[in-house]
């Protein structure tokens, strides 16, 4: 804070400010090193002195020449670093970290845009490539193997890929949403809301307060006295009452709608779903809409239907070469022709019923039997992609009984204007609805869900 009666303190204050602002943009110049993405893909930069830091990915030496594939992350390409042998420090091996300074030329080997003859090669930190470093040269790894090095993962291209692409597909969500005018807003990682009433939540205590945890492990217990148990850690919490682990921001969204019009969060969500697959993760990131004034779920669908459409379309086209890699090396056979006869094609709509329907008129062993009132499986998910001929599918108009409580009842009043929409390959990727702004159904809703008094607002 400034004391504005202090005038003196204040241009004190500022110079001060002004000298940290210089010697940050000396620290930045342009003779610092330069990111690798961009050496190979400027021109300028061609017969140039620069220099560039990275880790070795490959060494390898021919007729004297020591050739160096340096890596910073910063895209799928390694530079080609060229010195004397004689001039090489015996200490540069796979893993290790340099920087090297030299005059950037044409690339001499196929695929090669540009390399650097260095003229000078500084080891910035060592590396035990023949003992426990676990990543050898021109070699591929299992995901399961890369998992049991999680601080090193990133140095293997498959995982450095993915990094990328996530960076890049988080970057055009938000421009998707900032584009319509909508506004980006931080709601609580901590929050006494269970916004999908399905229970599956994880309890804040602090740590002093984890030896009373046992007392919420009897919930299954109908006595009284397990009861007051209970309420009694939950009066003596910290927050004075019952929190939990935020498993979307949704419910603060809705608020926030109701002046702002159009909201976005783009938050961590967890759920205690005890599960080792990947449909079902404790910890995940999770975009959030809302937007007031609209009366129509195809308005909705529209919507997400040109999300999906424009973050992948965007995606291939400024991430070719982290696309490609991934296309060759991780994904299944078909998929490339998948995301483009999705980018390519309509996104099917059918109501809940329809699919039930379908399904059991298709007779295909699953499982489980399909019925009218219960959630659909996996197997059944991807039977409705396949009918629909492989392409995404807004199923629509689920039954009220097996969805949340805020979700816009139908006329019929069996089901609610809500839809999931089922991806090839994968099931459900995201929902949406319809918000119940009947003020006496959505009471009625909440008593039954047994949360008029914790959603009392």
């Amino acid at each position: 804070m400034l004391n504005m009666a202090a005038p003196s303190k204040l241009v004190s204050h500022v110079n001060k400010l002004i000298s940290v602002s210089n010697l940050s943009c000396k620290t930045y110049s342009s003779t610092s090193a330069y990111r690798i993405n961009k050496i190979l893909s400027e021109a300028s930069l061609r017969g140039k002195h620069i220099s560039v830091k990275g880790w070795v990915k490959a060494i390898r030496e021919m007729k004297g020449t020591t050739f160096i594939d340096l890596d910073d992350g910063s895209g799928s390409e390694k530079l080609q670093i060229v010195l004397n042998t004689e001039r090489a420090n015996k200490d540069v091996s796979c893993g290790c970290c340099l920087e090297a300074s030299g005059l950037l030329e044409l690339g001499q080997g196929q695929g090669r845009p540009v390399e650097l003859k260095a003229e000078e090669v500084n080891i910035i930190g060592i590396c035990d490539s023949q003992g426990s470093y676990p990543f050898k040269p021109r070699k591929r790894y299992s995901t399961d193997y890369t998992r049991q090095f999680l601080h090193l993962r990133q140095r293997t291209n498959s995982f450095s890929a993915l990094l990328r692409l996530r960076n890049a597909a988080t970057r055009e969500m938000h421009d998707f949403y900032q584009k319509l005018g909508f506004i980006q807003v931080h709601t609580p990682i901590l929050t006494t809301n269970d916004c999908e009433g399905a229970g599956d939540v994880f309890h804040v205590l602090p740590a002093k307060q984890q030896g009373h945890q046992h007392l919420h492990e009897s919930e299954h217990e109908q006595s009284k006295e397990a009861e007051e148990r209970n309420r009694q850690v939950d009066e003596e919490a910290f927050f004075g009452k019952s929190t939990y682990l935020t498993v979307s921001g949704q419910l603060h969204l809705e608020a926030l709608a109701s002046g702002m019009a159009r909201v976005y969060t783009f938050n961590p969500a967890f759920r205690a779903e005890n599960s080792q697959g990947r449909r079902h993760l404790a910890e995940f990131y999770m975009l959030d809409a809302e937007f007031a004034f609209v009366s129509s779920l195809d308005d909705v669908m529209q919507n997400v239907e040109d999300l999906v459409k424009t973050t992948t379309r965007n995606l291939l086209e400024k991430n070719q070469e982290d696309f490609d890699f991934y296309m060759k090396r991780i994904a299944s056979k078909g998929h490339e022709e998948s995301l483009h006869r999705t980018l390519d094609t309509q996104f099917a709509r059918v109501t809940y019923t329809e699919a039930i329907e379908m399904l059991a008129k298709r007779n295909e062993v699953t499982h489980c039997k399909p019925q009218w009132g219960h959630d659909l499986s996996k197997e059944h998910e991807q039977l409705v992609v396949k009918h629909y001929g492989g392409v995404p599918v807004f199923v629509t108009d689920w039954p009220k009984s097996i969805k949340p409580f805020y979700m816009r009842g139908n006329d019929d009043k069996k089901t609610v204007a809500c839809f999931d929409l089922l991806v090839p390959k994968v099931g459900e990727l995201c929902g949406g609805s319809l918000r119940e702004e009947r003020l006496r159904l959505l009471e009625t809703s909440l008593k039954k869900a047994g949360l008029a008094d914790t959603l009392s607002w």
